[in-house]
Protein backbone atom coordinates (compact mmCIF):
# COMPACT_ATOMS: atom_id res chain seq x y z
CA UNK A 1 0.00 0.00 0.00
CA UNK A 2 1.18 3.54 -0.79
CA UNK A 3 1.55 4.97 2.72
CA UNK A 4 1.62 8.51 1.30
CA UNK A 5 -2.17 8.32 0.91
CA UNK A 6 -2.88 6.12 3.92
CA UNK A 7 -4.97 8.75 5.73
CA UNK A 8 -7.43 8.73 2.81
CA UNK A 9 -7.57 4.95 2.44
CA UNK A 10 -9.98 2.62 4.19
CA UNK A 11 -10.86 -1.07 4.08
CA UNK A 12 -14.34 -2.22 3.02
CA UNK A 13 -14.53 -4.12 6.32
CA UNK A 14 -14.16 -0.92 8.39
CA UNK A 15 -17.27 0.14 10.29
CA UNK A 16 -19.38 3.17 9.43
CA UNK A 17 -18.31 4.71 12.75
CA UNK A 18 -14.64 4.23 11.88
CA UNK A 19 -15.19 5.78 8.44
CA UNK A 20 -16.90 8.83 9.94
CA UNK A 21 -14.08 9.37 12.42
CA UNK A 22 -11.40 8.94 9.75
CA UNK A 23 -13.23 11.29 7.38
CA UNK A 24 -13.46 13.86 10.16
CA UNK A 25 -9.67 14.02 10.36
CA UNK A 26 -9.46 15.84 7.00
CA UNK A 27 -11.37 18.54 5.20
CA UNK A 28 -12.05 16.56 2.02
CA UNK A 29 -15.07 14.53 3.25
CA UNK A 30 -13.94 11.52 1.22
CA UNK A 31 -12.02 8.26 1.47
CA UNK A 32 -10.58 5.79 -1.03
CA UNK A 33 -11.67 2.19 -0.47
CA UNK A 34 -8.81 -0.25 -1.15
CA UNK A 35 -7.83 -3.86 -0.61
CA UNK A 36 -4.86 -4.90 1.55
CA UNK A 37 -2.42 -4.29 -1.34
CA UNK A 38 -3.68 -0.78 -2.06
CA UNK A 39 -5.77 -1.83 -5.03
CA UNK A 40 -8.67 0.49 -5.76
CA UNK A 41 -12.10 -0.88 -4.91
CA UNK A 42 -14.06 2.37 -4.95
CA UNK A 43 -14.64 5.67 -3.19
CA UNK A 44 -16.59 6.78 -0.14
CA UNK A 45 -17.99 10.26 0.50
CA UNK A 46 -19.93 11.80 3.36
CA UNK A 47 -22.96 11.61 1.05
CA UNK A 48 -22.52 7.83 0.71
CA UNK A 49 -22.38 7.51 4.50
CA UNK A 50 -25.42 9.75 4.95
CA UNK A 51 -27.52 7.76 2.47
CA UNK A 52 -26.61 4.54 4.29
CA UNK A 53 -27.47 6.00 7.71
CA UNK A 54 -30.82 7.30 6.46
CA UNK A 55 -31.67 4.02 4.74
CA UNK A 56 -30.79 1.86 7.74
CA UNK A 57 -31.93 4.30 10.42
CA UNK A 58 -28.67 3.87 12.34
CA UNK A 59 -24.90 4.19 11.95
CA UNK A 60 -24.32 0.45 12.21
CA UNK A 61 -22.81 -1.46 9.31
CA UNK A 62 -19.57 -1.44 7.34
CA UNK A 63 -18.03 0.49 4.47
CA UNK A 64 -18.55 -2.44 2.11
CA UNK A 65 -22.30 -1.83 2.27
CA UNK A 66 -22.27 1.73 0.97
CA UNK A 67 -19.16 2.71 -1.01
CA UNK A 68 -19.22 3.60 -4.70
CA UNK A 69 -17.67 0.65 -6.57
CA UNK A 70 -17.70 2.44 -9.94
CA UNK A 71 -15.95 5.76 -9.28
CA UNK A 72 -14.65 8.29 -11.74
CA UNK A 73 -10.87 7.76 -11.92
CA UNK A 74 -7.77 8.55 -13.95
CA UNK A 75 -5.37 5.87 -15.20
CA UNK A 76 -2.38 8.11 -15.68
CA UNK A 77 -1.00 11.60 -15.07
CA UNK A 78 -0.69 12.37 -18.75
CA UNK A 79 -2.93 15.45 -18.74
CA UNK A 80 -3.83 17.82 -15.93
CA UNK A 81 -6.39 19.36 -18.27
CA UNK A 82 -8.01 15.94 -18.70
CA UNK A 83 -8.27 15.59 -14.91
CA UNK A 84 -9.82 19.05 -14.61
CA UNK A 85 -12.32 18.26 -17.35
CA UNK A 86 -13.31 14.96 -15.71
CA UNK A 87 -13.86 16.60 -12.33
CA UNK A 88 -15.81 19.52 -13.77
CA UNK A 89 -18.01 17.25 -15.90
CA UNK A 90 -18.86 14.92 -13.03
CA UNK A 91 -18.97 17.72 -10.43
CA UNK A 92 -16.56 15.94 -8.09
CA UNK A 93 -13.92 17.40 -5.80
CA UNK A 94 -11.39 14.52 -5.82
CA UNK A 95 -10.07 12.05 -8.37
CA UNK A 96 -8.13 8.84 -7.62
CA UNK A 97 -5.27 8.02 -9.99
CA UNK A 98 -4.30 4.36 -10.48
CA UNK A 99 -1.30 2.63 -12.02
CA UNK A 100 -1.31 -0.36 -14.39
CA UNK A 101 -1.83 -2.72 -11.43
CA UNK A 102 -4.96 -0.84 -10.25
CA UNK A 103 -3.12 0.51 -7.20
CA UNK A 104 -3.73 4.05 -6.07
CA UNK A 105 -0.69 6.13 -7.00
CA UNK A 106 -2.16 9.62 -6.50
CA UNK A 107 -5.25 11.55 -5.45
CA UNK A 108 -6.06 14.83 -7.17
CA UNK A 109 -8.15 17.46 -5.37
CA UNK A 110 -10.16 20.17 -7.12
CA UNK A 111 -9.04 22.88 -4.72
CA UNK A 112 -5.44 22.15 -5.79
CA UNK A 113 -5.87 21.81 -9.55
CA UNK A 114 -9.16 23.63 -10.24
CA UNK A 115 -9.77 27.34 -10.59
CA UNK A 116 -13.33 27.80 -9.31
CA UNK A 117 -15.70 26.08 -6.90
CA UNK A 118 -17.48 23.09 -8.40
CA UNK A 119 -20.75 24.43 -9.77
CA UNK A 120 -22.93 21.97 -7.86
CA UNK A 121 -21.81 23.67 -4.64
CA UNK A 122 -23.57 26.93 -5.52
CA UNK A 123 -27.10 27.84 -4.48
CA UNK A 124 -28.98 31.02 -5.26
CA UNK A 125 -31.78 33.13 -3.80
CA UNK A 126 -31.89 31.22 -0.51
CA UNK A 127 -32.11 33.58 2.48
CA UNK A 128 -30.67 32.71 5.88
CA UNK A 129 -32.34 33.72 9.13
CA UNK A 130 -29.87 33.99 12.00
CA UNK A 131 -31.31 33.96 15.52
CA UNK A 132 -29.25 36.75 17.09
CA UNK A 133 -31.58 38.08 19.80
CA UNK A 134 -30.72 35.97 22.85
CA UNK A 135 -28.86 37.11 25.95
CA UNK A 136 -26.07 34.53 25.62
CA UNK A 137 -26.13 33.71 29.33
CA UNK A 138 -23.79 30.73 28.87
CA UNK A 139 -21.06 33.19 27.85
CA UNK A 140 -21.44 35.58 30.77
CA UNK A 141 -19.87 37.85 31.94
CA UNK A 142 -18.62 38.63 28.41
CA UNK A 143 -22.15 38.96 27.03
CA UNK A 144 -23.17 41.47 29.69
CA UNK A 145 -21.09 43.94 27.68
CA UNK A 146 -21.08 42.56 24.13
CA UNK A 147 -23.90 40.59 22.45
CA UNK A 148 -23.01 36.99 21.67
CA UNK A 149 -23.17 37.44 17.86
CA UNK A 150 -20.32 39.96 18.07
CA UNK A 151 -17.96 37.78 20.10
CA UNK A 152 -14.68 37.89 18.18
CA UNK A 153 -12.99 34.95 16.49
CA UNK A 154 -9.72 36.46 15.35
CA UNK A 155 -10.52 39.69 13.52
CA UNK A 156 -14.20 38.88 12.90
CA UNK A 157 -17.29 38.39 15.06
CA UNK A 158 -18.79 34.91 15.05
CA UNK A 159 -21.85 36.28 13.20
CA UNK A 160 -19.73 37.35 10.25
CA UNK A 161 -17.92 34.00 10.17
CA UNK A 162 -21.31 32.27 9.93
CA UNK A 163 -22.27 34.56 7.05
CA UNK A 164 -18.97 33.85 5.29
CA UNK A 165 -19.58 30.09 5.52
CA UNK A 166 -22.97 30.46 3.83
CA UNK A 167 -21.59 32.93 1.29
CA UNK A 168 -19.14 30.26 0.12
CA UNK A 169 -22.24 28.68 -1.48
CA UNK A 170 -23.42 31.90 -3.09
CA UNK A 171 -25.81 33.04 -0.34
CA UNK A 172 -25.83 36.81 0.21
CA UNK A 173 -29.15 37.63 1.90
CA UNK A 174 -29.40 37.45 5.68
CA UNK A 175 -32.17 38.28 8.15
CA UNK A 176 -31.05 38.84 11.72
CA UNK A 177 -33.65 38.42 14.45
CA UNK A 178 -32.48 40.83 17.13
CA UNK A 179 -33.44 41.86 20.64
CA UNK A 180 -30.76 41.94 23.33
CA UNK A 181 -28.21 44.66 22.41
CA UNK A 182 -29.61 44.56 18.88
CA UNK A 183 -28.61 48.17 18.20
CA UNK A 184 -24.96 47.21 18.79
CA UNK A 185 -25.26 44.44 16.20
CA UNK A 186 -26.87 46.77 13.65
CA UNK A 187 -24.31 49.49 14.36
CA UNK A 188 -21.43 47.10 13.79
CA UNK A 189 -22.61 46.04 10.33
CA UNK A 190 -23.68 49.56 9.37
CA UNK A 191 -20.18 50.83 10.15
CA UNK A 192 -18.26 47.98 8.54
CA UNK A 193 -20.14 48.34 5.24
CA UNK A 194 -20.83 44.62 4.98
CA UNK A 195 -20.90 43.10 1.51
CA UNK A 196 -24.05 41.17 2.46
CA UNK A 197 -27.68 42.21 2.19
CA UNK A 198 -28.75 42.34 5.84
CA UNK A 199 -32.28 42.93 7.14
CA UNK A 200 -33.29 43.13 10.79
CA UNK A 201 -36.29 41.49 12.42
CA UNK A 202 -36.89 43.21 15.77
CA UNK A 203 -38.44 41.28 18.65
CA UNK A 204 -40.49 43.25 21.18
CA UNK A 205 -39.98 40.41 23.64
CA UNK A 206 -37.87 37.26 23.69
CA UNK A 207 -39.65 34.88 21.33
CA UNK A 208 -37.57 31.72 21.65
CA UNK A 209 -35.84 29.88 18.81
CA UNK A 210 -38.83 29.95 16.46
CA UNK A 211 -41.23 32.72 17.55
CA UNK A 212 -39.52 35.49 15.62
CA UNK A 213 -40.12 33.61 12.36
CA UNK A 214 -43.71 34.90 12.54
CA UNK A 215 -42.29 38.41 11.98
CA UNK A 216 -40.70 37.63 8.62
CA UNK A 217 -42.08 39.50 5.58
CA UNK A 218 -45.15 38.05 3.86
CA UNK A 219 -43.25 37.69 0.59
CA UNK A 220 -40.38 35.78 2.22
CA UNK A 221 -38.67 33.20 0.00
CA UNK A 222 -39.26 29.48 0.37
CA UNK A 223 -37.39 27.41 1.35
CA UNK A 224 -35.09 29.28 3.70
CA UNK A 225 -32.42 28.43 6.27
CA UNK A 226 -32.56 29.11 9.99
CA UNK A 227 -29.51 28.95 12.24
CA UNK A 228 -28.51 29.92 15.75
CA UNK A 229 -25.84 32.60 16.02
CA UNK A 230 -23.28 30.39 17.77
CA UNK A 231 -23.17 27.46 15.35
CA UNK A 232 -20.77 26.90 12.45
CA UNK A 233 -21.28 23.93 10.12
CA UNK A 234 -18.67 22.41 7.84
CA UNK A 235 -21.09 20.74 5.46
CA UNK A 236 -22.26 21.22 1.89
CA UNK A 237 -25.30 23.49 2.07
CA UNK A 238 -26.22 22.66 -1.53
CA UNK A 239 -26.52 19.00 -0.52
CA UNK A 240 -28.77 19.96 2.40
CA UNK A 241 -31.10 21.97 0.15
CA UNK A 242 -31.23 19.21 -2.46
CA UNK A 243 -32.11 16.71 0.27
CA UNK A 244 -34.85 19.02 1.57
CA UNK A 245 -36.43 19.56 -1.85
CA UNK A 246 -36.04 16.03 -3.24
CA UNK A 247 -37.66 14.54 -0.13
CA UNK A 248 -40.41 17.20 -0.15
CA UNK A 249 -39.75 18.03 3.50
CA UNK A 250 -41.55 20.74 5.38
CA UNK A 251 -38.62 21.05 7.75
CA UNK A 252 -35.16 19.52 7.51
CA UNK A 253 -33.21 19.36 10.77
CA UNK A 254 -29.45 19.16 10.43
CA UNK A 255 -28.28 16.63 13.02
CA UNK A 256 -24.73 15.81 14.08
CA UNK A 257 -23.81 12.20 14.88
CA UNK A 258 -21.89 12.42 18.16
CA UNK A 259 -19.92 9.78 20.04
CA UNK A 260 -20.47 10.09 23.79
CA UNK A 261 -18.35 8.21 26.33
CA UNK A 262 -19.55 8.35 29.93
CA UNK A 263 -16.70 8.48 32.46
CA UNK A 264 -18.77 6.52 35.01
CA UNK A 265 -20.07 3.03 35.48
CA UNK A 266 -23.82 2.90 34.82
CA UNK A 267 -26.26 0.94 37.00
CA UNK A 268 -29.61 -0.30 35.73
CA UNK A 269 -31.97 -1.38 38.51
CA UNK A 270 -35.61 -2.30 39.06
CA UNK A 271 -37.99 -2.40 42.05
CA UNK A 272 -36.53 -2.51 45.54
CA UNK A 273 -33.15 -1.46 44.21
CA UNK A 274 -32.37 -4.84 42.66
CA UNK A 275 -29.55 -4.35 40.13
CA UNK A 276 -30.31 -5.75 36.69
CA UNK A 277 -27.11 -4.74 34.93
CA UNK A 278 -23.92 -2.74 35.41
CA UNK A 279 -21.94 -1.28 32.53
CA UNK A 280 -18.48 0.20 32.99
CA UNK A 281 -18.02 3.55 31.20
CA UNK A 282 -20.49 2.84 28.37
CA UNK A 283 -20.25 4.58 25.02
CA UNK A 284 -23.14 5.78 22.89
CA UNK A 285 -23.67 7.17 19.40
CA UNK A 286 -26.43 9.75 19.30
CA UNK A 287 -27.64 12.32 16.79
CA UNK A 288 -28.02 15.80 18.25
CA UNK A 289 -29.90 18.82 16.96
CA UNK A 290 -27.37 21.37 15.64
CA UNK A 291 -29.87 24.25 15.70
CA UNK A 292 -29.71 24.66 11.91
CA UNK A 293 -32.79 24.00 9.77
CA UNK A 294 -34.27 24.32 6.30
CA UNK A 295 -37.93 25.36 6.35
CA UNK A 296 -40.69 26.00 3.87
CA UNK A 297 -42.43 29.34 4.36
CA UNK A 298 -45.81 27.76 5.07
CA UNK A 299 -44.26 25.79 7.95
CA UNK A 300 -44.27 28.91 10.12
CA UNK A 301 -47.85 29.97 9.32
CA UNK A 302 -49.08 28.36 12.54
CA UNK A 303 -46.92 30.62 14.76
CA UNK A 304 -49.00 33.44 16.27
CA UNK A 305 -47.46 36.93 16.09
CA UNK A 306 -45.27 37.93 19.04
CA UNK A 307 -45.73 34.56 20.76
CA UNK A 308 -42.72 32.80 22.31
CA UNK A 309 -42.15 29.34 20.86
CA UNK A 310 -39.06 27.18 20.47
CA UNK A 311 -38.22 25.17 17.39
CA UNK A 312 -38.90 21.75 19.00
CA UNK A 313 -42.43 22.97 19.83
CA UNK A 314 -42.98 24.10 16.24
CA UNK A 315 -41.69 20.78 14.92
CA UNK A 316 -43.99 18.85 17.28
CA UNK A 317 -47.00 20.87 16.04
CA UNK A 318 -46.13 20.20 12.39
CA UNK A 319 -45.56 16.49 12.99
CA UNK A 320 -48.94 16.27 14.71
CA UNK A 321 -50.44 17.83 11.58
CA UNK A 322 -48.81 15.10 9.48
CA UNK A 323 -46.20 17.39 7.97
CA UNK A 324 -42.88 15.88 6.91
CA UNK A 325 -39.87 16.56 9.14
CA UNK A 326 -36.58 14.79 8.35
CA UNK A 327 -33.00 14.80 9.60
CA UNK A 328 -29.92 15.48 7.49
CA UNK A 329 -27.08 13.77 9.41
CA UNK A 330 -23.55 15.20 9.42
CA UNK A 331 -20.41 14.02 11.18
CA UNK A 332 -19.26 15.00 14.65
CA UNK A 333 -16.57 17.46 13.58
CA UNK A 334 -18.76 19.07 10.92
CA UNK A 335 -20.55 20.81 13.79
CA UNK A 336 -18.91 23.57 15.85
CA UNK A 337 -20.74 25.13 18.80
CA UNK A 338 -19.17 28.16 20.48
CA UNK A 339 -22.16 28.88 22.73
CA UNK A 340 -20.27 28.19 25.96
CA UNK A 341 -16.77 29.03 27.12
CA UNK A 342 -15.33 25.51 26.95
CA UNK A 343 -16.45 25.10 23.33
CA UNK A 344 -15.37 28.64 22.43
CA UNK A 345 -11.83 28.03 23.71
CA UNK A 346 -11.64 24.59 22.07
CA UNK A 347 -12.75 25.75 18.62
CA UNK A 348 -11.32 29.26 18.30
CA UNK A 349 -8.16 28.14 16.52
CA UNK A 350 -10.08 25.89 14.08
CA UNK A 351 -12.37 28.78 13.13
CA UNK A 352 -9.43 31.14 12.58
CA UNK A 353 -7.67 28.67 10.25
Amino acid sequence: MNTQFEKWMISPSATIKEAMRQMDQGAEKMLIVTDAQGGLLGTLTDGDLRRHILKEGSIEGCVGQCFNSDPVLLKDHSSLRKAQALMARHKITFLPVIDNDNRVCDILFWDKIGHEKVQSDTVADIPVVIMAGGKGTRLEPFTRILPKPLIPIGNKPILEIIMDKFNAYGIQEFFLTVNYKGEMIKSFFDNTKSKYKISYVWEKQFLGTAGSLSLLPENFSSPFIVTNCDIVLETNIADVLRFHQENENDITVIGSVQHVALPYGVIEFSQNGCIDKMREKPEFDITINTGVYVLNKDSVACIPKDTPIDMPELIAILMKQGRKVSVFPISEKSYIDIGQWAEYKKNIHALMA
